[in-house]
């Protein structure tokens, strides 16, 4: 590994937890949840008003319907088996038949409409959020994986759907269903009714114990969940390496760890979750029997039709069901929050680049960049720049040279504003830069690492992304001014050729000539070069090395370098160390001053 390619540590992100841990307890939801609720409703639930407002008056046909079949059983036995009208078996056949097909259709209309909303939720949901992640600097990613991200993201936008229709059946189909069913069993036997409805509160009270248990269990799954992405993201990333050193086996231990505790978790909410059905069938159980013992009594000894008796067993019978799922609402709506909470984490960050409206635009005349007392760490207290100044002069070429972790590539990001720094100042044709537009300072520099990155999609593809808009033929001419063109073209389909993830299905010099390209094309005055041609044997050095020095010809550049046979004809060699620049000038004159440079030199061509 060249000593360029260390990555600088990163900053503590104080704004955003690091996720759900497998010991995290319990989440942090406000008392009750109700604030993250109604914020859902306010945010989401009024976007989507009209489509929640026909699916509402769906599930009102549903619960006409539900209630109107109870009803409709004291006719069936009173007319049909007590008074023997072979009329009424006509048209209450046909009228069980209307309200069934309309309940059917009224039943697939609202699913369908909340499917529709529901999927929208999610796409706007998690459009937010990644919109959320691009508005963050380059630190914000430090303490969170991707795959824990991802895992956010995903479990955090269907746990928002989630909330959102469980409110709506809740307050729809279920509340309406038994409000109407009750209706029904009032006007039959106020009585019966009060004997059925005087065990609700009972199972209410002892299913809101449960709340509690869901709450802690959740993270744990959503924790393991992310665990199996990152495990996935990782395996299939480092594939080579797994296979190389022959990680099978621990990578396979890592995944099985990782899904066994989802499994463990989602075992351990499911059985909490079903603790209530139990206690609901043995209350609803002895609704019945109270309300059979109270019916069979009036019907025998105090001459009631038996047709009241069914209608009202009937409509107590149909509202088990909605009774049971507003029962267990409160443990549905705790697990789903938990989620849509950790999402909300990451919205609610602050964006981490700020970019006030108003800012000037950084106008690049020479290009001149100057570090004035530059200081800067990755975390408190550990600096990696200390007082660091040094002059890259216009259109010409400054080389960073120097040990591992002396600050090189720190250098490189401060002038692209990834970080703030923390003391002094960096400074572009007299212009500091922390007062420029954001999106100025980076269109003036082309980036290339020797970490080279390939997005997935074509080579073309690749290429274009340096500049917006660019003909087949400006692609071509970026290509070719970096040696690519001619293996790009051996390719069966040539420029449509797909890269594959990460780029794997191409060489390590091709993916670094493909980012020169990608440069080239973005023309821009200033060139940011780290160990750009790292990975490129000889000959393919030689080709790119040409190349690039079309590429910095009349442009500011500054080069990291770690073989310094590639930077002997820069303008100008900075020596770093320490966070310093301990040395500067050119190739010939530091090697006749004999000192940290002609050092390095020397031990790097002894090597050799």
């Amino acid at each position: 590994m060249h000593a360029t390619s260390t990555t600088p540590p990163q900053p503590a992100n104080p704004k955003l937890d690091a996720g759900p841990k497998p010991d995290a307890g319990k989440p942090k939801l406000d008392a009750g949840s109700w604030p993250l609720i109604k914020r859902l409703i306010t945010d989401q639930g009024r976007q989507h008003m009209r489509g929640y407002l026909v699916a509402l008056a769906l599930m009102g046909v549903v619960a006409a319907m539900t209630a109107l079949a109870a009803w409709l059983m004291r006719d069936v036995i009173n007319r049909i088996f007590v008074e023997a009208n072979y009329a009424a078996i006509w048209w209450l056949s046909g009228a069980v038949i209307v309200i069934f097909v309309v309940k059917g259709f009224a039943s697939w209309g609202h699913a369908v409409v909340l499917a529709h909303i529901g999927n929208r939720i999610i796409a706007e949901t998690q459009t937010r959020a990644f919109d959320r992640l691009l508005s963050q600097g380059v630190g914000f990613f430090a303490d969170l994986t991707s795959g824990e991200l991802v895992g956010r993201i995903q479990k955090g936008a269907t746990s928002t759907r989630d909330v959102l229709n469980l409110l709506a059946t809740s307050i729809g189909r279920d509340t309406l269903t038994l409000v109407a069913l009750i209706v029904v069993m009032v006007v039959q036997d106020p009585a019966m009714s009060l004997i059925a409805l005087v065990l609700m509160p009972v199972a209410a009270f002892v299913v809101k114990g449960f709340v509690k248990r869901v709450k802690k269990v959740v993270p744990r799954e959503i924790a393991g969940t992310v665990g199996v992405v990152s495990a996935l993201q990782e395996t299939v990333q480092g594939i080579r390496v797994v296979k190389s050193f022959r990680l099978e086996p621990l990578m396979r231990q890592r995944m099985v760890h990782h899904v066994h505790e989802v499994e463990e978790a989602a075992n351990r909410i499911a059985n909490v979750a079903s603790r209530p059905v139990p206690l609901s069938d043995t209350l609803g159980g002895v609704a019945v029997a109270l309300v059979i013992m109270y019916a069979g009594h009036s019907v025998i000894k105090g001459g009631q039709t038996p047709g009241e008796f069914f209608s009202f067993i009937t409509a107590l019978l149909l509202a088990y069901e909605p009774a049971r799922r507003l029962a267990k609402l409160n443990v549905d709506l705790s697990a789903a929050l938990v989620g849509t909470k950790l999402l909300f984490d990451i919205i609610d960050v602050p964006p981490g680049e700020s970019d006030p409206p108003g800012r000037p635009a950084l106008e690049v005349k020479g290009g001149r960049i100057e570090f004035d007392d530059v200081t800067f760490g990755y975390r408190p207290d550990e600096p990696v720049l200390r007082g660091l100044s040094f002059v890259a002069e216009p259109g010409r070429t400054t080389a960073l040279v120097g040990p591992s972790g002396s600050g090189k590539t720190t250098i490189v990001n401060l002038v692209q504003r990834f970080w703030p720094v923390d003391g002094g100042r960096i400074v572009i044709d007299g212009q500091d830069i922390a007062s420029v537009s954001l999106g100025s300072l980076r269109d003036a520099c082309a980036f290339v690492s020797q970490d080279t990155f390939l997005f997935a999609g074509t080579v073309g593809d690749n290429i274009a992304f340096g500049r917006e808009g660019a003909s087949q033929a400006d692609i071509e001419a970026a290509a070719r001014a970096a040696h690519a063109h001619d293996f790009i073209m051996g390719f069966p389909r040539g420029y449509q050729t797909q890269v594959g993830e990460l780029g794997t299905q191409l060489s390590g010099g091709q993916r670094q000539r493909i980012a020169i390209a990608r440069a080239i094309l973005k023309s821009a005055p200033i060139i940011l070069l780290d160990e750009a041609t790292a990975a490129l044997d000889s000959e393919s050095e030689r080709e790119v090395q040409r190349a690039l020095e079309e590429l910095m010809r009349g442009r500011t550049t500054i080069v990291i370098a770690h073989r310094l046979q590639t930077i002997v004809a820069a303008d100008k060699i900075c020596v770093v160390e320490a966070g310093r620049v301990v040395e500067h000038g050119r190739h010939d004159k530091l090697l006749a001053a004999k000192g940290k440079y002609a050092h390095l030199y020397a031990i790097q061509f002894r090597e050799t």
